[in-house]
């Protein structure tokens, strides 16, 4: 089969998600531009794709970011299967914009290699994403933060990154440490002088498998899209982050496959919000001490009682009775794990696994799975329509402990974090609202944001905030 016609009815894109934070990224991407998409947090049954046999975009949430290659021997290519049995004509493995990954811990490269055993032809990679303020140029990453680019090994938060710092900012340099397969590049003079064909095509000739797309501006991003699309398999495996969605949207509106779509409508505002943190990193820590200064009860976890079964239970009765006192008492409620890398919990993190109580994979599913356990309790107890979970490594298991197993978009709140709707067969938590968001994503109001539903709060002096 041939993408460079349009498929009228089956799946346009299958797609497994590194972190859900991630996953609900390309959401934002597909769903605001018109086409239907729906979220898996794991692998769905048939009977669950059917009940949204609309779809034509088909995403599966793992976690795979914070995890080993053994790990990744032993699922992916499961997940693969799944994709693959959509039909979809794109199969894209999502990896966070910021390519934060080591040959230990959520190693892209050796998803790639997985990816090989069961789909041919090349892998285009396509890691910027204009929405996000992430840009390639002759393979370099580059980020915004606070309002100024950075190359991402010099990045305040992702150079600091607790688990996978970013000391490269080559991405073919950074990937040759995780796979074997050959990395070429389409650079981006190649994309404006209309030499990309020629260019990929060069690179494939030579051996390479993998193929990084730079990508700085409009152009270059229908470019890429274009890229991506015009091949003859009959399906293709890339990586990529959402990035890639928007560029495949850019191209197929260039083609008139698809119209512009009129803006999704702003969501409303919550009377209160509760949200639990897994982040450590130091745009969550800004967005931590903004909540608590505009009046969220504010609680950590104690990392040290995690190892111990009976005091692991007795902390979490503990910090589920503060946040439903305070919730009885009108306020917005934030549970943390940590408040940025200088936070000692930080070190006591490190502590732990220097005592061998925990393996690092096993603690960050501890961590997850407390903070998901009260969020559940908590939603049990005390009305709730909307919840933010912050931190990409974590988010996953903390949503897990809801009892959903789908996720639609609904409304867009910041670039990289739509409001999203909860779906699960019987979850009493069907129709939640809930914001899922990287550790980096977001401005210091986020929190305030998605109480208000995007709307930016005003303070005069001398008077409450209004929205």
């Amino acid at each position: 089969m041939s993408t460079q016609s349009w498929p009228d009815a089956s799946p346009l894109i299958a797609y497994y998600g590194d972190d859900l934070t991630g996953s609900t990224a390309v959401m934002e991407v597909t769903a605001f531009a018109g086409l239907e998409t729906v979220l898996f947090l794991d692998a769905p049954s048939q009977e669950r794709l059917a009940d949204f046999s609309q779809a034509r975009v088909i995403g599966i949430a793992g976690d795979a970011r914070s995890r080993t290659p053994d790990w990744m021997d032993a699922h992916l290519p499961d997940y693969y299967s799944v994709l693959a049995q959509t039909k979809a004509p794109i199969i894209h493995y999502k990896i966070c914009s910021t390519f934060d990954s080591s040959p230990e811990i959520g190693s892209i490269g050796k998803a790639a290699d997985i990816a090989t055993q069961k789909f041919a032809g090349p892998i285009p990679m396509l890691v910027g994403d204009l929405g996000m303020g992430r840009y390639q140029c002759f393979g370099h990453l580059f980020a915004m933060a606070q309002g100024q680019a950075y190359r991402i090994d010099r990045h305040p938060v992702m150079s600091r990154h607790p688990v996978t710092p970013m000391h490269e900012a080559d991405l073919t340099r950074h990937l040759v440490k995780q796979t074997d397969l050959k990395i070429g590049l389409v650079d981006f003079v190649s994309m404006h002088k209309g030499l990309a064909t020629k260019t990929f095509e060069a690179a494939v000739n030579e051996g390479a498998r993998i193929i990084a797309l730079d990508m700085l501006d409009s152009s270059s991003l229908v470019e890429a899209g274009r890229l991506i699309w015009g091949h003859n398999n009959q399906q293709r495996f890339c990586l990529g982050s959402q990035g890639l969605e928007a560029a495949l949207v850019a191209y197929w509106r260039q083609q008139n496959w698809i119209e512009p779509t009129t803006p999704p409508a702003q969501a409303q505002a919550c009377s209160q919000l509760l949200a639990v943190s897994g982040s450590v990193s130091s745009t969550t820590a800004a967005q931590i001490a903004h909540a608590r200064a505009h009046g969220f009860a504010t609680f950590a976890l104690d990392l040290e009682k995690l190892s111990e079964e009976g005091l692991w239970s007795a902390m979490i009765d503990t910090l589920y009775n503060k946040a439903l006192q305070a919730l009885h008492k009108g306020q917005d409620v934030l549970i943390y794990s940590a408040e940025g890398p200088d936070d000692p919990a930080v070190a006591t993190f490190k502590k732990i696994l220097d005592m061998r109580a925990f393996d690092f994979e096993t603690l960050n599913i501890k961590i997850g799975q407390t903070l998901g356990i009260l969020l559940d309790r908590l939603l049990s107890a005390h009305n709730m329509t909307r919840v933010v979970i912050s931190g990409g490594d974590t988010s996953g298991r903390v949503a897990r402990e809801l009892g959903i197993d789908a996720l639609t978009a609904f409304a867009p709140l910041v670039p990289g974090a739509p409001l999203c709707l909860a779906h699960g067969v019987a979850s009493r938590n069907q129709g939640l609202e809930l914001l899922l968001k990287g550790g980096q994503v977001g401005g210091p109001d986020i929190f305030m944001r998605a109480k208000t539903g995007g709307r930016i709060m005003i303070q005069f002096k001398g008077e409450k905030p209004c929205v």
